[in-house]
């Protein structure tokens, strides 16, 4: 399935959530995300992720492979915390060697040739530096708005592989390991985020299965369906959507194969 978010990209600007702050309180009391670090953050995309470590003072570069969703990153930040943001894919992005204190990557890790960025992260940061995986999805218990939406969007993309979530996968752990990482730590917690209808329409064009995957005329469909089942089934707004927010971080440490 070929998927590209530059179609979706000012959805996925406008109606995407952020991170919580609590995650940032969370990553800072384990050393990450500290005022004066460097950070690269992978598949940045709109730049969320990445300009949430910048307001907390870090030296932040995004990486990302799509130029509207680095467009989108620029408008965002315009008048922040400064971001430089580089056109390159996480596998190979060209950035200095050894010179990088964190590498992060919210939303995305699924979709690297992981062996090859794990590599490169590893290239990219000073021994003891943390490479940090961050995950913000949506609950999807049955009789929730969410388990609807996801249903009708399943309906109009039937093979789409990311629907559901994208929790933590146990071998990403096995993989840092083996590469050359330590000091493993994961955690999760529970938030709330409200959505008006439209906000959630928004934010359900914006995904890979639909925004990214299926032709204009599809996606029309989708959202005027989704907005009539908003109006029949769940009127009350704002809607009240729980997310779950997972974490992952790992240390680089000499390694007896690489240095």
């Amino acid at each position: 399935m070929a998927v590209n978010f530059g179609p979706t990209a000012h959805d996925y600007a406008r109606y995407r959530t952020g991170f919580p702050p609590e995650l940032f309180d969370r990553l800072a009391a384990s050393g990450v995300g500290l005022p004066g670090q460097r950070v690269v953050d992978l598949g940045t995309g709109t730049g969320v992720l990445a300009r949430a470590f910048a307001a907390a003072g870090c030296t932040v570069a995004g990486v990302d492979v799509a130029p509207e969703l680095l467009a989108e990153a620029e408008r965002r930040g315009a008048g922040e915390a400064a971001v430089s943001y580089h056109r390159a894919p996480a596998e190979d992005t060209g950035l200095p060697a050894g010179a990088w204190d964190v590498v992060s990557a919210g939303q995305c890790w699924h979709w690297f040739d992981r062996p090859r960025a794990i590599a490169e992260a590893r290239r990219l940061l000073t021994t003891g530096g943390a490479l940090v995986i961050c995950y913000r999805d949506f609950s999807t218990e049955p009789g929730t708005v969410a388990a609807a939406s996801l249903e009708l969007a399943c309906a109009y993309n039937p093979d789409w592989p990311e629907a559901g979530g994208l929790a933590e996968n146990p071998h990403w752990r096995d993989e840092l390991t083996a590469a050359g990482f330590d000091d493993l730590h994961g955690f999760a917690f529970d938030t709330m985020v409200p959505f008006t209808h439209e906000a959630w329409r928004g934010r359900m064009r914006s995904a890979s299965g639909i925004g990214a995957t299926l032709p204009p005329d599809r996606i029309s469909a989708f959202d005027a369906d989704l907005a009539r089942l908003l109006h029949d089934r769940f009127p009350d707004q704002p809607l009240q959507i729980p997310h779950r927010i997972q974490a992952l971080t790992a240390k680089r440490t000499p390694h007896p194969s690489t240095p």
